[in-house]
């Protein structure tokens, strides 16, 4: 497929949203699922886009960037992975392979971005001392283009090289790094899952994980089906939960009345 010149424009100002969007009104947010989503639809497969983003967005999962950190833009690699899966019809985890170095690399222009956009932040400080708030409000929106810049010219640059670029570079790797992008693309999904599981009480829950293994490994369960079944478990744990706060409450409160009862002088009143 041949990427046409309004896709590439559409991507590119994508790129350039997601970022600002994420630091603030937050509707894509940082979630490669949703990027990938508007990404396939974009491109005209939005199977593929889901099934990019959804795969990065598991790579993320229980990753977050705070203190200033950088962490890998899996988004901007969800629209390359989207964008090279279409034009390549070279499989998801090929794209996926792609995509990781993407995101790898969007680390480092992270902190290029962050680092252009003190330049406005010292001016702000400037026009604070100098009561000008017109040039302090300016100085503010000059700031967002350092960040969407970072992200819509590697992308406007990885796909106005079109398609045809892309498949002779595709058609020149050897064989052995196709299936090692592919091999990779398939085992980082799993990492991102074990890096969830690292920080949540999975000892405490070992039971409803055994249950949701045999519902997919050997009931052959779609995942909607999986799900639901997670939910009900969720509210059924939770009722217990409530229920048996309720009762330790009760508990609590008779103990403590009967203290008094034991306390109480014949007058009536209660020691102190």
């Amino acid at each position: 497929m041949t990427i046409a010149w309004w896709q590439i424009l559409l991507l590119t100002m994508l790129a350039f949203w997601m970022i600002i969007d994420q630091i603030t009104v937050g509707i894509l947010c940082n979630y490669p699922l949703l990027i990938g989503f508007v990404a396939g639809i974009i491109m005209g497969d939005l199977k593929t886009g889901l099934v990019v983003g959804a795969t990065l967005q598991l790579m993320v999962l229980g990753v977050g960037t705070y203190g200033g950190a950088s962490m890998p833009d899996f988004m901007t690699g969800a629209i390359i992975g989207t964008a090279y899966a279409v034009m390549t019809n070279k499989g998801i985890d090929f794209a996926i392979g792609l995509a990781v170095p993407v995101g790898l690399l969007m680390v480092q222009l992270d902190v290029l971005a962050r680092f252009i956009n003190t330049f406005f932040l010292h001016r702000v400080d400037k026009y604070i001392q100098q009561g000008n708030d017109k040039k302090v409000a300016h100085n503010i929106v000059y700031g967002v283009f350092p960040w969407g810049l970072s992200r819509a010219i590697p992308v406007f640059i990885m796909l106005i090289v079109g398609s045809k670029f892309v498949k002779s570079v595709v058609n020149a790797l050897p064989q052995w790094l196709t299936t090692g992008l592919s091999t990779a693309g398939g085992i980082l999904p799993v990492v991102g899952i074990a890096i969830l599981l690292r920080f949540l009480p999975t000892k405490r829950f070992l039971a409803y994980f055994i249950i949701g293994f045999v519902a997919a490994a050997y009931l052959k369960i779609p995942m909607l089906g999986i799900a639901l079944v997670g939910a009900a478990m969720a509210l059924i744990y939770y009722n217990r939960d409530a229920t048996s706060q309720i009762e330790n409450n009760e508990n609590v409160a008779t103990k403590k009345k009967s203290l008094k009862e034991e306390n109480e002088y014949d007058n009536g009143e209660y020691e102190d």
